[in-house]
């Protein structure tokens, strides 16, 4: 087969821009950090010339090709080529003999990359596999299909998998640039520019394709009429350059009828006398009654919905009988479908699927389904799919929290919950377990498995994921701290630290006629919150003030919400949590301004987590030198950090009454890297005074061996305090 790296034989500059462009060496290659970042597995084999078989698994445009490209200018062994969908057994046996003569010969090695290698049938790949084993060949195979799915399994075990990821809306911006700028094989020569917002198009509607951004760029380039050697690219040349695809809807047929669209509209306004006359309308005119049926079945759905999940049951049941019937008496059946959607309460909740299509129409690159959802029938083993999901079947009702939305869209609310018939029923339950879903997931808490690596039962770098039974933990504690409270419908309630709104949405159920104040200390926060607000009635929904310093926070209330507004209760989470003195000192001076807050009466309830009696690195380390390490710097470390004793006796001087109780729970932590190299630069090494570089690096190299190897099952100890004047 003829090198499909070759260019020697073909004028570069006639090539198109993203052949011309991609790159030659790792220096030039963007994106894809996880697997060929500086220190990756793949970057050292690449490096040092001593590569195994791999196969490189992504969608287009996401650089496998590129990648078995820079392999090729890199290794000394003989790079050869094959397409899987233009070539076959007989051009295999070509391969195999020239690679054994070439091993036999001259001692050469042969690396041989099957282009879309899940093309190749069961037989195809299996001629290959004996050539891999005995090491004729080594493979890099590419396919855009999950190989655990399409790919002989005899080659996946005998392969490293790396999986490639939709390049980023950044990747992409530097892949233009440096198209732009490079004389020898891009636009260097010439002085291009962009409108603003035109590069930025270009990258959004890319969707992660490197292939379609560089095309689109070459179109830009090669249709703008250049000022000399500038070429300036307005932002509707990008928009030409590079095409969304538009979802279409024939919007010609029936449906816009004037006696059906006043039919429908009588329906969804509740009006049947209106509906039943429409309804005459149609039948006198010789109406097909299918037709008729078919929108009522829509608006069952569209216009009832969940208010009364049983309308499309008995919309259904008529239509089954006047097929049954027949006019004329299957009337009754079009006239009772009929009165029952215009007298059934209303509900257009379900139209929280089309802001779902939007958003997936308008994201700038294919969203990843969390590592957990994924199906692991078949390559658990290998890529970890499936792995850390908790099955809801398994809880109390049936029901944990976890997440089930892609990482940039955690919070985003779809479904708004309707307040009439059915959905009145269900509103409480869902928003419930909305609220402590936010609490629970945290969506940096699991890193992707992007690699696998066979039979590496000494080094297994998969993070496992296990229920961690926090969402227990935080339905546990808000239930607790409410109790605490004597709560009436009129009663104001201020929330501190606020978070994803826990604590907010409780106190708002219970104070219908009260006021809710929610303080938060970031936009990300506060973002959160206004994703149920704007839903709300404006006069009713909680307050939210932003601000990073609690204290400026409660002094600028009369400017936020009212002058001299005070509350009946005022919750608040890990105010006092702190590890020191000062920072104990800090958070008793936010309680002394919160008594400026409070009405007569009023209380203060608090749920402080207990630095000093949580879980250590040291309880999981049951080696002899690394566990004294661990046990020398924590007695320094935590010297300083406030006990339960001390915190209670300073609220007892500032508070007549101070009640204390305890909340633990233990819940399954997985560990990363960058948790324990923060924990040791930022805590470990100052407590342990002089270490010498070397070993501050073997002790993150040995808690990273031991603490990321399995969840650690890791005690949070709280205390639920009630403060009163």
């Amino acid at each position: 087969m003829g090198d499909l790296f070759d260019s020697s034989r073909v004028d570069i500059k006639s090539q198109p821009l993203a052949y011309r462009m991609r790159p030659r060496t790792l220096d030039e290659y963007i994106g894809q950090d996880h697997i060929i970042g500086p220190g990756r597995l793949l970057r050292r084999s690449i490096q040092a010339d001593q590569l195994s078989s791999v196969i490189f698994y992504g969608p287009p445009g996401t650089g496998k090709t590129t990648l078995a490209r820079v392999i090729a200018n890199t290794t000394k062994s003989h790079f050869s080529t094959i397409n899987a969908v233009l070539s076959g057994v007989k051009e295999l046996r070509d391969e195999i003999e020239a690679a054994r003569n070439r091993l036999d010969l001259y001692g050469t090695r042969t690396i041989l990359f099957v282009d879309e290698v899940h093309r190749w049938n069961k037989s195809q790949q299996d001629a290959l596999l004996p050539w891999v084993e005995n090491g004729t060949f080594i493979l890099i195979g590419a396919t855009t299909e999950n190989p655990f799915f399409e790919v002989n399994a005899a080659l996946v075990s005998r392969s490293r998998i790396f999986q490639l990821k939709s390049l980023t809306s950044d990747d992409l911006t530097k892949i233009a640039w440096q198209a732009v700028k490079d004389k020898e094989r891009g636009y260097g020569n010439l002085d291009v520019s962009f409108e603003e917002g035109a590069l930025e198009h270009l990258v959004d509607v890319a969707h992660g394709d490197a292939r379609s951004l560089l095309n689109a760029l070459e179109l830009a380039v090669v249709t703008t009429v250049p000022d000399g050697k500038k070429i300036y690219i307005t932002k509707e040349t990008a928009e030409e350059s590079i095409q969304r695809k538009a979802v279409l809807y024939d919007k010609e047929g029936d449906y816009h009828f004037d006696v059906i669209s006043a039919f429908i509209k009588s329906l969804r306004g509740s009006d049947p006398d209106a509906a039943l006359y429409w309804l005459a309308k149609m039948v006198y005119a010789g109406e097909d009654p299918r037709f008729i049926f078919r929108r009522m079945m829509i608006s069952a759905c569209e216009d009832v919905g969940l208010a009364d999940p049983n309308a499309i049951v008995v919309v259904q049941s008529d239509a089954a009988a006047f097929n049954a019937i027949g006019m004329p008496e299957g009337r009754y059946h079009l006239a009772h479908a009929a009165l029952y959607l215009a007298t059934a309460p209303k509900s257009n909740s379900e139209m929280g699927f089309f802001d779902a299509l939007k958003a997936v129409q308008e994201e700038s690159a294919a969203s990843e389904v969390p590592n957990h959802l994924r199906d692991n029938s078949r390559d658990a083993k290998g890529f970890g799919h499936g792995e850390g999901y908790m099955y809801p079947h398994a809880y109390q009702d049936h029901w944990v929290a976890q997440q089930y939305l892609p990482n940039e869209l955690q919070g985003k609310v779809f479904y708004h919950v309707g307040s009439l018939g059915y959905e009145k029923k269900i509103a409480d339950l869902v928003n419930r377990r909305r609220e402590i879903q936010l609490e629970s997931v945290d969506i940096n808490a699991f890193p992707e498995n992007l690699t696998f690596s066979p039979d590496d039962k000494g080094r297994d770098l998969w993070l496992r994921r296990t229920m961690s039974g926090r969402s227990v933990a935080l339905e546990g504690m808000r239930e607790r701290m409410f109790q605490c409270l004597d709560l009436v419908r009129s009663d104001r309630i201020l929330v501190l630290n606020a978070g994803h709104g826990l604590l907010v949405w409780e106190a708002f159920r219970h104070t219908p006629e009260g006021l809710v104040v929610a303080h938060v200390k970031n936009s990300e926060d506060r973002a959160y919150l206004d994703q149920y607000i704007k839903t709300l009635d404006s006069l009713s929904a909680p307050r939210v003030i932003m601000d990073g310093d609690v204290d400026h926070a409660l002094k600028s209330l009369d400017k936020s919400v009212e002058k001299g507004i005070k509350f009946e209760h005022i919750l608040g989470r890990n105010i006092l949590s702190c590890k020191n003195d000062d920072e104990l000192k800090t958070g008793l001076s936010v309680l002394e301004d919160a008594k400026e807050r409070l009405a007569s009466g009023g209380n203060i309830v608090l749920c402080e987590t207990l630095i000093s009696e949580a879980s250590r690195l040291s309880d999981f380390i049951h080696m002899g030198p690394l566990q004294e390490t661990l046990l020398k710097a924590e007695k320094e470390i935590y010297k300083a950090v406030p006990t339960r004793k001390d915190i209670t006796e300073a609220l007892e001087r500032g508070f007549g009454s101070v009640r204390v109780s305890d909340y633990r729970f233990t819940e399954s932590r997985s560990v990363r890297e960058s948790d324990i190299k923060r924990w040791v630069e930022k805590s470990y090494i100052p407590a342990l005074g002089k270490i010498t570089d070397s070993d501050a690096q073997k002790l993150e190299k040995e808690l990273t061996s031991v603490l990321t190897a399995a969840p650690l099952m890791w005690n949070t100890s709280c205390l639920i305090i009630t403060l009163s004047l």
